[in-house]
């Protein structure tokens, strides 16, 4: 399988792309750095116990006052850089993944029922897709993000921060899942191969799911890899305006809010180091998607 794969023409394509190497490479090395940050860290930035406010505001080590300790400098709190960004990294993928997989699931499953069941269904679920898609993403997540925190209880905010934050990305990403799944659904349905399936009386549950899915999840996978570069910086916008993860599971965006306050008084590496860790992660996952976009595209080959 594995060497099916390496004479495949994707393998082909990635190789004879100096930018799509690179840019895996560093995906690469910022994904390990955050699923390996217990280990690979040098210190545990959210240990209470660990803190010593004595080396807050340590430069980074290559200045003269820097400490061979903290690589990257220090914040306000005295908490490593190198290691808050590993950690808040963590973070970061863990709700930029979620968000996609339930967004992937939620307009998939919602453009499968439009596009094969046609009629009121189509125009009823297309007409909410069409009235979600006149807002910003970032206001119809902010807006879900409101109202969950208003209907739950306040002792409860911190522990399901994570939980809230994964669906309101979610749900403000779902109609370009749903409206290119429809959309080949609806050539799909009329294809002999269904109609025959429905002559032999299949369920339309099981066509859909047996036979319709696995011909309409080439796009998007292209457009899932695409949004998760825009779920990770949603997320770390969310975060920046104080409506994201608590003060206690910072992510990189909540880092970066930090340190934004000590911006103009010196202590530069407090919010520049976080930012060009996320400028870093989400760029090197857009080429990807890019890349995975126009290679999987028969017009290009």
């Amino acid at each position: 399988m594995m060497r099916g794969f390496f004479d495949s023409d994707l393998w082909y394509s990635f190789t004879r792309s100096p930018v799509t190497v690179a840019s895996a490479i560093v995906a690469l090395v910022c994904v390990s750095g955050a699923a390996f940050a217990p280990w690979l860290a040098p210190h545990n930035p959210f240990d209470l116990a660990t803190l010593n406010l004595m080396d807050a505001f340590k430069p980074p080590v290559w200045d003269e006052d820097g400490d061979p300790a903290f690589l990257l400098g220090t914040d306000n709190q005295g908490r490593d850089m190198l290691s808050a960004i590993m950690y808040g990294a963590r973070i970061s993928l863990v709700v930029g993944v979620a968000a996609v997989v339930f967004a992937t699931v939620l307009g998939v499953m919602l453009g499968l029922l439009a596009g094969y069941l046609g009629g009121p269904v189509d125009a009823l679920l297309m007409r909410i897709a069409d009235i979600q898609l006149t807002f910003p993403s970032i206001l119809v997540a902010l807006l879900v993000d409101g109202v969950a925190r208003a209907a739950l209880p306040r002792d409860l905010h911190g522990e399901i921060a994570i939980y809230v934050l994964i669906f309101a990305i979610g749900v403000s990403n779902w109609p370009q899942f749903a409206r290119t799944v429809r959309g080949s659904a609806m050539v799909e349905r009329n294809k002999e191969y269904v109609q025959a399936a429905k002559v032999i009386g299949l369920t339309p549950l099981r066509i859909m799911l047996k036979h319709v899915l696995p011909n309409v999840m080439g796009p998007v996978l292209v457009i899932a890899t695409l949004n998760l570069g825009f779920a990770i910086l949603t997320e770390a916008t969310l975060s920046f305006l104080g409506v994201g993860v608590p003060p206690t599971q910072p992510s990189l965006g909540t880092l970066i809010r930090v340190g934004n306050d000590f911006l103009f008084s010196g202590e530069w590496w407090i919010t520049v180091f976080p930012g060009l860790a996320l400028i870093a992660l989400v760029l090197s996952v857009n080429l990807l998607g890019d890349w995975l976009r126009d290679a999987l595209n028969p017009k290009l080959r």
